[in-house]
């Protein structure tokens, strides 16, 4: 199968957090306060996918206030935090929306999202990912996590599926 025909069939986008939405780096304050970076075309990569009228969902095997309120901040209704078992963690969210796993694209970075990559019917590995996961992944990102790695994602799906100069008209 072609990577366009994979994109084709993609009606959801699931994600990890650290290494793909930001660089990896976690960084700590005085008082022990986590603190991330993302990158806004991120963001506006998944706010076009919802427009588009698809899902986007977040697997993550740390915990942390900072991806809630990124979550909220950009409608992301799935959200799954302290996952050990990212597999089976895709595989409830497939079984709920009713979705086949053709129908998923899942972006990682590293070892944990390998197992998710593989099952998915488009898997992902952001350009600074481990080398594992690049080898599997069908398409690795010319970007590299927290530098607009989902974004590219993102317009590379959207295009295929012949979307994206719709979408993109009204900032035109």
């Amino acid at each position: 199968m072609t990577l366009d025909q994979r994109c084709r069939a993609i009606k959801l986008i699931l994600s990890d957090v650290d290494g793909v939405l930001t660089d990896g780096g976690i960084v700590l304050n005085n008082q022990g306060i986590e603190i991330k970076r993302f990158h806004v075309r991120d963001g506006m990569g998944i706010r076009l996918w919802q427009k588009a009228g698809y899902r986007f969902g977040l697997i993550t095997h740390r915990s942390s206030q900072i991806v809630k309120t990124r979550v909220a901040e950009l409608g992301i209704e799935i959200l799954r935090q302290g996952i050990d078992d990212k597999l089976a963690a895709m595989r409830d969210i497939l079984g709920r929306l009713r979705l086949e796993p053709a129908q998923v694209c899942y972006i990682g970075d590293d070892l944990p999202d390998l197992v998710a990559v593989r099952a998915a019917g488009l898997g992902i590995a952001v350009a600074d990912a481990c080398e594992e996961l690049r080898q599997e992944a069908d398409y690795v990102a010319a970007l590299g996590g927290g530098a607009g790695a989902v974004r590219e994602v993102v317009e590379m799906i959207l295009k295929a599926q012949a979307r994206w100069e719709d979408l993109i008209q009204v900032y035109r």
